[in-house]
């Protein structure tokens, strides 16, 4: 099976690193023209220079901060007015860890901004172009605690956890339209923020980071961590033609990890 992108144009949030970097990688190799947005300029730079332009694309990047919803209006409006958007992944940097106990009415309403308003501002305009094509993909970068809440992540257990069921709303409103939205919930990934969460955990526990991850990786079936590669084939994949009767739907990746249905 060929994942073929070409010709279209793709929006990937959170894409200067991890994650959404290797998703970015994917759907430029498949041949879309591929829009990087992240807070680091230069790291999105650096990002820009390695995407494979073999199909004729042309990339391009916006430096935006999701925690600052204010600005990111400014920034995402103005960008649509002379841009339209065939493939949206919806990405954005996680919100701090901490128990429930821990966080405040403002520490939610912060996630809230960061991790809800950002993607359903964002998917609102890029939906008016989709229609009109009659074709459209968005994928939600979500978390696996929306079915296991982590009690060390309540922000991203509680506000993701809304995402989804949102996301599940607005499938039944835009399937008619030829356009699909599912939700990717994220196991264990080798990346800059687990990294941080796991030093945190070890601070907290009084062992050593290594020992986190050993154990983190110990809980996995598969007794690994996952590289972000193969998080960017199954986005590609979601993204093509060959997803046009997936939506809706949430889609764990994490190496066996779950352990509900």
């Amino acid at each position: 099976m060929k994942i073929t992108l070409t010709g279209k144009n793709a929006l990937v949030g959170g894409s200067s690193k991890g994650i959404g970097k290797a998703i970015a990688y994917q759907l430029a190799e498949s041949g879309a023209n591929v829009t990087l947005m992240a807070r680091n300029e230069a790291k999105l730079k650096e990002v820009l220079d390695t995407l494979n332009t073999d199909h004729g694309q042309k990339h391009q990047f916006l430096v935006v901060d999701f925690s600052d919803f204010d600005a990111y209006k400014k920034t995402i409006v103005s960008f649509f007015q002379s841009n339209t958007i065939d493939i949206l992944i919806n990405n954005t940097q996680g919100p701090q860890g901490g128990g429930a106990l821990e966080k405040s009415v403002n520490d939610y309403q912060e996630a809230f901004d960061l991790l809800f308003k950002s993607v359903v501002f964002t998917t609102e305009l890029a939906l008016k172009h989709m229609q009109q094509k009659k074709w459209g993909r968005i994928v939600n970068v979500a978390s696996i605690s929306v079915k296991e809440p982590l009690n060390y992540l309540a922000l991203s257990n509680s506000i993701r956890a809304a995402v989804v069921t949102w996301a599940k709303s607005l499938a039944f409103d835009i399937a008619k339209d030829g356009i699909t939205i599912n939700n990717v919930l994220t196991g264990y990934f080798d990346t800059d923020r687990i990294t941080q969460l796991n030093a945190k955990k070890a601070e907290k526990m009084g062992i050593s980071a290594e020992e986190v991850r050993s154990n983190m990786e110990n809980q996995v079936p598969m007794k690994r961590i996952g590289n972000p590669e193969e998080y960017g084939f199954l986005v590609a994949f979601l993204s093509s033609d060959k997803a046009a009767y997936i939506t809706g739907t949430n889609i764990p990746i994490d190496g066996g990890l779950l352990k509900s249905l």
